[in-house]
């Protein structure tokens, strides 16, 4: 099997998505690749006990992709193995008119994981810098003071917003919570295969939405919003990294690789010592309950 350096996926310069690889089998077969998943994912669930017992971390992943890229099955099999209590996943869907009442990084902050969990975002607050940016009437949904009308939403308003996020994300991992950005980049083409497979098996057809073909439709717009925002916001307290998701194996088992590595340099994460007193009673302990036989 094929070596995962880290640093592949990672952007830490300028990133152009059309020169990105968008297929990757790591030199292995299916089998393979599910196999050495199921090792790492047992890997990840113990040291999410670790983080959990620690208590000083927060761990926040966020998975962001087209359509069709493999965010909820990836989600379901890399942390299949952890403790339920100790992931909480939220899907952001179209704002609410609660959420619409206040500024858009609200409902994040609000679902941000608290320490010594994994909070998993699918789909995140990098939604207000895609979706409205390829649809900006979308903006005026926020009732934004001096944001009348598309024709006010100008290149200075998502710099501004750029800022805003990382702001956001420094003062996060500044408190403690540790910031994974995954984009799950698939091909056109590999996509088209992916709605069709949909349209195909019966038991598929309810995940189809004609809106799907008329975002489809959208590619290169979305492509471009994209690479600017990951251009803009992957910082060394946040960084980017960007997988490869036509097989969806591969990408599964990039995404936990990069996780477990990464979490394993903060050596500073270990179960907590036993209290003294506690330490030097525990055979006192032991008898009592072995009396109880």
């Amino acid at each position: 099997m094929k070596n995962i350096d880290i640093g592949e996926y990672k952007i830490v310069s300028d990133l152009k998505l059309a020169n990105q690889n968008t297929s990757e089998n790591l030199d292995s077969t299916e089998k393979e690749l599910k196999k050495k998943l199921e090792k790492l994912r047992e890997d990840l669930g113990d040291f999410q006990n670790k983080l959990y017992a620690h208590g000083k971390y927060a761990v926040l992943i966020c998975f962001q992709g087209m359509d069709t890229s493999g965010k909820d099955s990836l989600i379901r099999e890399v942390f299949k193995d952890c403790n339920v209590r100790g992931v909480v996943v939220h899907s952001f869907k179209v704002p609410t008119e609660l959420e619409l009442d206040h500024d858009y990084i609200w409902r994040h902050y609000i679902a941000l994981p608290p320490k010594g969990k994994f909070g998993v975002f699918n789909r995140t607050h990098y939604e207000n810098v895609l979706v409205t940016k390829v649809h900006p009437e979308y903006i005026l949904n926020e009732n934004i003071p001096n944001i009348n009308s598309v024709a006010d939403i100008d290149e200075l308003f998502w710099e501004k917003r750029y800022e805003q996020i990382n702001n956001f994300e420094r003062h996060i991992t500044e408190n403690g919570t540790l910031i994974f950005k995954f984009f799950l980049n698939i091909s056109k083409e590999e996509q088209r295969q992916r709605l069709l497979r949909r349209l195909r098996l019966q038991e598929k057809n309810w995940k189809f939405s004609p809106g799907d073909l008329k975002e489809r439709n959208l590619w290169d717009n979305y492509q471009q919003c994209y690479e600017e925002a990951i251009n803009k916001t992957s910082k060394p307290n946040a960084p980017w990294f960007v997988i490869p998701a036509d097989n969806k194996r591969a990408s599964r088992l990039i995404v936990a690789t990069i996780l477990l590595e990464s979490l394993k340099k903060y050596k500073d994460i270990e179960e907590p010592e036993l209290d003294d007193k506690i330490k030097v009673n525990i055979e006192f302990y032991k008898s009592q309950l072995e009396k109880e036989k």
